[in-house]
């Protein structure tokens, strides 16, 4: 789950570099998401008796990060009646990524527009393939949380 997540921000990285894509504050939340499940799963490696909580935190997490990818999918279906995201008060997941931005600009700076689809692979925006990834991670830390055994 370590290498998995870490692997899709890299892919998110080099993919925003190759296409000259310009991240929104959603999917530059949805980086950071990727980023603590990958720290949870290390977590649970290093001290694997913390297994339940590990998974639990990692549930909480990828329900977020579903809930956030799948908000950023509707805005692209639906831009025209939609709230942009970085218009008017900026919510508290703006704040953050605007703070996280300004620490560390290559990872977390976020210039773009949540609605845009710039971006499509077999039809499916980078917002829609996060609905898919976070699906799977919520539901291998669910499997996690209620395994009775030790044994993968």
């Amino acid at each position: 789950m370590a290498v998995s997540s870490a692997g899709l921000v890299a892919a998110g990285l080099a993919i925003g570099e190759i296409y000259k894509l310009q991240p929104c504050p959603l999917c530059i939340f949805q980086r950071l998401l990727y980023i603590v499940i990958a720290l949870l799963a290390l977590g649970g490696v290093a001290l694997p008796g913390w297994r339940r909580t590990w998974s639990a935190l990692a549930v909480l997490t990828a329900a977020g990060g579903l809930g956030t990818a799948l908000y950023q999918s509707w805005l692209q279906l639906a831009p025209e009646v939609s709230k942009e995201c970085g218009f008017g008060e900026p919510t508290l997941i703006e704040q953050l990524v605007d703070w996280l931005g300004m620490q560390w600009p290559a990872m977390f700076m976020a210039t773009g527009f949540c609605s845009s689809r710039d971006w499509l692979f077999l039809g499916l925006s980078m917002a829609n393939w996060s609905v898919v990834c976070f699906s799977g991670f919520l539901l291998f830390s669910l499997w996690l949380l209620v395994k009775r055994d030790d044994s993968l």
